[in-house]
């Protein structure tokens, strides 16, 4: 009798394998060659500086720590394997490919050995080469001077607000942070612990702010802008700025208030002034409406129902439609065109992310799909944006640049400024001018004097009416509505509310034209990628600066 022995000597090239209960790696972890990390696997540390892991000692581990709101906070975690492999133990028949797509790390933090937040980070961040290679993570929980809300960063952020900011009170507490493997391909599946730290706080994170050690800004005039008279609550102006001081509201750089286009309040801070130019990020989209006004009013376009085959041959680009043609400029201008692009969604084809890496950002949006269905909700589009600039530069004389700064910067007197640009060195409308905070109180000022500066009408009352109008709800938000490349919503300020149409920009930027109120408000600010730099704005406004200004 003839017996086959394959079956048996599988076995037993598998029997390792089965006591151990492991996986043969699917990928090729990076050697680990230092002795810090070998004697430290399953490890967690944190530092108060961002180190790099070569130049790291076990000296730089944090064991206590005292936690402020200036505090910067980092850790690093050692591994014996990569992330790919990990998970491949949970899934094994998973590809990398599928293993990227399907799951991350898990992170959980504990406060004084309570479970207070567990994220299982969606998949994409780190790369996927990292996640192939890497066996130890060096990241950001708090960066104050470099973060860009990163994926570390952006989980601290959410531990903060789903209980870390109650919990974490002023005196002493215990902090432990845990790592593990999950994969979600339908079912959840959670690998064991690869790394845990602890940490041992002294919170301080409530300052004593003193307001008669607070001096306010000598105010002197700027170009068109002379300076107030007017009386208002100086003590919360100062309590205010005392919080910005110690980072309770953080990476703050500008509050302007112009009352009745007079200067009332000027502060800078984290080393602006009044001569620096600040880049507002999508603060910026608001400008390409102002200037399609100008146009429009000149004849250079015959108005926002102009459709978009007027200006290009559609047929020449991807996903050709003749409703596609028929686009017209308002759509843009609202939000609501029907290019299958939403910023707000990441796996959107239109999503401004996919669109900076191409040579050309016209064609990237002009390529994508288009659903008249999409017409009848409002939905970001920055690409958008960027086809409204080129419209302009192509229809006005001598081009976009020249064309804003002879009809709209130099009548407002506003000389020191500068542009980003497209791959086509266009100037870019998707946002990123820089100016300096008055400069852009002066052009929010314009749309409160209803288009008119210094005797001259720049832009005419029937475009800012057209633009303060509240043609689509912003989508998933209450009482907030969008008008043409501005927003619109209310502040409520001692038990009143107060609308205001305003352009808006990451890191918490804002230029808002206030209806009921002769006020003008510009906020600068860099706090780009942090969950919370719009909230703080609106809770410095809310508690602080239209109590202490508002009739």
């Amino acid at each position: 009798m003839k017996i086959n022995c394959f079956p048996i000597l599988s076995f037993l090239l598998l029997l390792p394998l089965l006591v151990s209960g492991q996986v043969r790696n699917l990928v090729d972890p990076a050697p680990i060659n230092d002795d810090i990390h070998k004697s430290n696997i399953g490890k967690l540390f944190f530092t108060e500086k961002r180190i790099s892991k070569e130049q790291l000692r076990s000296e730089d581990f944090l064991t206590t720590y005292t936690l402020t709101n200036k505090s910067d906070l980092f850790f690093i975690a050692f591994f014996d394997n990569s992330l790919t492999n990990f998970k491949h133990r949970l899934s094994p028949e998973f590809t990398a490919e599928e293993l990227f797509k399907s799951g991350n790390y898990q992170f959980a933090m504990y406060v004084d050995d309570k479970l207070v937040y567990q994220s299982n980070l969606l998949p994409g961040a780190p790369s996927q080469k990292s996640q192939n290679t890497d066996t130890y993570l060096n990241r950001p929980l708090i960066d104050n001077l470099n973060g860009q809300g990163t994926w570390s960063e952006s989980f601290w952020n959410r531990f903060m607000l789903n209980g870390g900011d109650r919990v974490l009170t002023d005196g002493r507490h215990q902090l432990r942070m845990e790592i593990r493997p999950y994969i979600n391909s339908g079912k959840l599946i959670t690998g064991e612990l690869i790394a845990s730290g602890e940490l041992l706080l002294q919170v301080e994170r409530t300052p004593k702010i003193n307001v008669n050690d607070i001096e306010l800004n000598t105010l002197t005039p700027y170009n068109g802008l002379p300076v107030s008279d007017l009386p208002f609550d100086k003590e919360k102006i100062k309590y205010l700025k005392g919080a910005i001081n110690e980072g309770v509201y953080k990476k703050v750089n500008g509050i302007i208030v112009l009352k009745h286009g007079k200067i009332l309040i000027e502060e800078y801070f984290n080393g602006e002034n009044r001569n620096s130019l600040h880049d507002p990020r999508s603060v910026g989209k608001s400008f390409s409406s102002t200037l399609m006004g100008i146009a429009t009013k000149k004849g250079f376009i015959k108005g926002e129902d102009q459709a978009i085959g007027e200006f290009y041959d559609v047929s020449r680009f991807q996903n050709y439609s003749e409703a596609k043609t028929l686009g017209t400029i308002k759509d843009l201008l609202t939000m609501s065109s029907g290019f299958d692009g939403n910023d707000e969604v990441d796996t959107s084809a239109g999503n401004e992310e996919n669109m900076y890496p191409t040579a050309d950002w016209v064609k990237f949006a002009l390529d994508l799909p288009y659903r008249d269905d999409l017409k009848s909700s409002w939905h970001y589009f920055t690409a958008g944006t960027v086809l409204l600039g080129d419209i302009l530069n192509k229809s006005v004389l001598e081009g976009l640049e020249k064309f804003a700064d002879e009809m709209l910067f130099s009548p407002l007197g506003i000389k020191n400024y500068k542009w980003q640009y497209t791959p086509q060195n266009i100037p870019n409308t998707a946002g990123g001018i820089q100016m300096s905070a008055l400069d852009f109180a002066k052009y929010g000022q314009l749309y409160k004097n209803n288009g008119l500066w210094h005797g001259k009408q720049i832009l005419s009352k029937d475009w800012i009416d057209k633009t303060f109008t509240k043609h689509r709800q912003i989508t998933n938000r209450d009482n907030e509505y969008y008008g043409y490349l501005f927003w619109n919503k209310s502040f409520k300020a001692a038990g009143k509310p107060h609308e205001a149409f305003y352009c808006a920009g990451n890191g918490g930027n804002y230029i808002l034209i206030f209806k009921d109120q002769p006020l003008v408000i510009v906020i600068t600010a860099s706090a780009y990628g942090q969950y919370y730099a719009h909230g703080q704005v609106k809770e410095m406004l809310e508690n602080y600066i239209l109590p202490a200004i508002a009739d």
